[in-house]
């Protein structure tokens, strides 16, 4: 759901699996896709030990083909620097970065 109190919801899923603090896999589709043999996609989010510090790592299962992977890779990068930015100000990004076009 939106931080701009409209109410709007942009994607559904649920978590499937979670180890914490390490691990998180959760599925989500566009609201009304629930349903469809083809969603909901998968997302896992690791944090992978590297040289004393955590590194974050954003895995999808299969992108159905070129193009959809290619709408995955322009958006789901939005989400850490989106929470990253929650998590330091208090306060989610003044915009919609995952509409920040590529650079």
């Amino acid at each position: 759901m939106r931080a701009d109190g409209s109410g709007v919801v942009d994607v559904v899923g649920r978590v499937v699996e979670g180890e914490p603090p390490a691990r998180l896999v959760a599925t989500w589709a566009e609201p009304g896709e629930e349903g469809r043999e083809d969603r909901p996609f998968r997302v896992t989010f690791e944090l992978r030990p590297y040289e004393g510090i955590g590194r974050p790592a954003v895995t999808h299962d299969d992108p159905a083909d070129e193009s959809e992977r290619a709408a995955v890779a322009a958006g789901w990068p939005a989400v850490p620097s989106h929470l990253k930015t929650l998590l330091e100000t208090g306060r989610p990004l003044p915009q919609k970065p995952w509409r920040v076009p590529a650079g």
